[in-house]
């Protein structure tokens, strides 16, 4: 039987008929496989959850210790079935957590990607290459226009633009999930061991990182600096939305600072009133998507939330069959998501 006879998608989200679950989905099921914690995959009420023990984590520390009635940790590797269906679940390199999920039924190999990147990222182990006869690939950034800079090159550019205008704050637009530790960790290689100061929506998750031993070096609640004056020349972390926030404004001289995806892309950098955008992404850009498919090796290609024509035409160039895989509910501007 193949897979599309058994694979389906609805308003909810992708469902194994066979093994009765579903993959991210977007309203309470009572079996959910979550591939990783970002709100536009990972919601609260199921019944069961399965996911990465640091995804279950980050799922507890949004919705509470409560977030599904049963709370299954996975062991990435080891093969847990459903029915008759077989479920194993990789890295997948996106953010801590992480994972993509291969579904083993009727003869057939399937890999739910859900998102992932090929970059190092210290926060979790490298995206894993599983061969498989159906890869379902998103292509958030699946136009070839994206190349995405090392990230090394665009923290380079926020230290030169604080050794430039040391009388302005830096306030950083990052998402709360992956992106803000990504930012830190990715400044503390660079050799930036000052204090970095936060909004108060990145505390509770930078406080998971810890519990969890990644090391994000000394940070302060903007809340607990009784003179924001100071923070001249200092590094603040928002989420995107704060910096159009009244709360930004007891900041002095801010320079906004953008980090993202799409910051490539001049329009969205001043949509963002991004003065400094920096392109870090958490996703693959279009050299790496091609380069996963061609790893990957499958016999088809299903793509999904992103740019599907452009990444379905190349894969059928590539003499990989492609198809469109429509999915509600996952959206690029998400908290982390790109």
């Amino acid at each position: 039987m193949h897979p599309s006879t058994w694979l389906k998608t609805d308003d909810t989200g992708l469902y194994c008929e066979s093994g009765e679950f579903y993959i991210d989905p977007m309203n309470e099921v009572a079996t959910a496989l979550v591939t990783h914690g970002h709100a536009d995959h990972a919601r609260a009420g199921h019944n069961s959850v399965y996911a990465s023990p640091e995804t279950l984590a980050i799922m507890k520390t949004r919705y509470g210790e409560e977030m599904a009635i049963h709370q299954h940790a996975v062991t990435l590797g080891k093969t847990i079935e459903f029915n008759d269906v077989k479920v194993t679940f990789y890295p997948a390199g996106h953010i801590l957590g992480s994972t993509q999920i291969l579904i083993e039924y009727a003869g057939y190999r399937v890999v739910v990607s859900g998102d992932y990147k090929r970059r190092h990222d210290p926060t979790c182990p490298p995206f894993k290459v599983v061969p498989c006869d159906i890869l379902i690939t998103e292509a958030t950034f699946g136009l070839p226009v994206f190349k995405h800079p090392p990230i090394e090159q665009e923290i380079e550019k926020l230290l030169h633009s604080l050794r430039v205008f040391p009388e302005r704050c830096h306030l950083v637009g990052a998402y709360a999930l992956g992106k803000c530790q990504r930012v830190i960790l990715a400044l503390r290689e660079a050799g930036y061991a000052k204090p970095i100061y936060l909004h108060g929506a990145q505390l509770k998750l930078c406080d998971l990182y810890k519990q969890l031993g990644i090391d994000l070096g000394e940070l302060t609640p903007v809340s607990e600096v009784t003179d924001k004056k100071t923070l001249a020349g200092e590094i603040v972390i928002a989420p995107p939305s704060a910096l159009a926030d009244r709360w930004s404004r007891s900041l002095p001289n801010v320079r906004p600072v953008v980090a993202s995806g799409w910051m490539q892309i001049r329009a969205r950098a001043k949509q963002k009133n991004a003065e400094l955008p920096l392109i870090i992404s958490d996703h693959c850009d279009w050299p790496e998507l091609l380069q996963t498919i061609e790893e990957v090796n499958p016999k088809e290609v299903w793509v999904t939330h992103g740019r599907e024509d452009a990444l379905m035409y190349q894969a059928e160039k590539m003499g990989f069959k492609a198809r469109a895989l429509s999915l509600v509910g996952y959206d690029e501007e998400e908290q982390g998501g790109d």
